[in-house]
């Protein structure tokens, strides 16, 4: 599986903005702490705001700031603000893609499984996460709760077993 560097640099300038929500951020103090490049970043941002996770003001007093709380945009929907749909095959979703019905069927469990996963993760989530507890193990393998009450992903069980 393919992460784009586009959802990445997203990720990574949602939780730089949520760091730090008191104030608006400019692109390029995003783009220093994050080493990401400018030009990307602006991009990045102006989909960002097509969408309402960021929400932005220009002039000296300006920059952005997210858009809604960190705590309601899950991952899934910041890939889906960059980059379409979560999981394609040849450009089409795994269900409408023509294939032998035996590929079709994994197509799809990887998709749901993904989509899990990304629902189950908030920026606040990201944010939260210390060096000592990275981000993985954000994700509860035994079915439970995440820290925002949301069921949390159990696919990581399935490779374990």
């Amino acid at each position: 599986m393919r992460i784009s560097a586009k959802a990445d640099y997203a990720i990574r300038a949602l939780v730089e903005l949520a760091a730090d929500a008191q104030r608006p951020l400019v692109c390029e103090g995003i783009a220093a702490a994050q080493h990401i490049p400018y030009r990307f970043l602006k991009s990045v941002m102006r989909d960002l705001r097509r969408t309402g996770l960021v929400r932005s003001q220009r002039g000296c007093e300006g920059g952005y700031w997210l858009g809604r709380a960190a705590a309601t945009i899950t991952l899934a929907d910041v890939v889906a603000a960059v980059d379409g749909e979560l999981m394609t095959v040849h450009g089409e979703r795994p269900g409408d893609a023509t294939t032998a019905p035996g590929v079709t069927a994994v197509w799809r469990a990887i998709q749901a499984r993904t989509e899990e996963i990304l629902v189950g993760v908030t920026i606040a989530d990201l944010l939260t996460a210390t060096p000592a507890e990275p981000a993985a193990t954000l994700l509860d393998t035994t079915g439970g709760e995440g820290r925002h009450g949301r069921p949390l992903a159990r696919a990581a069980a399935a490779h374990q077993g």
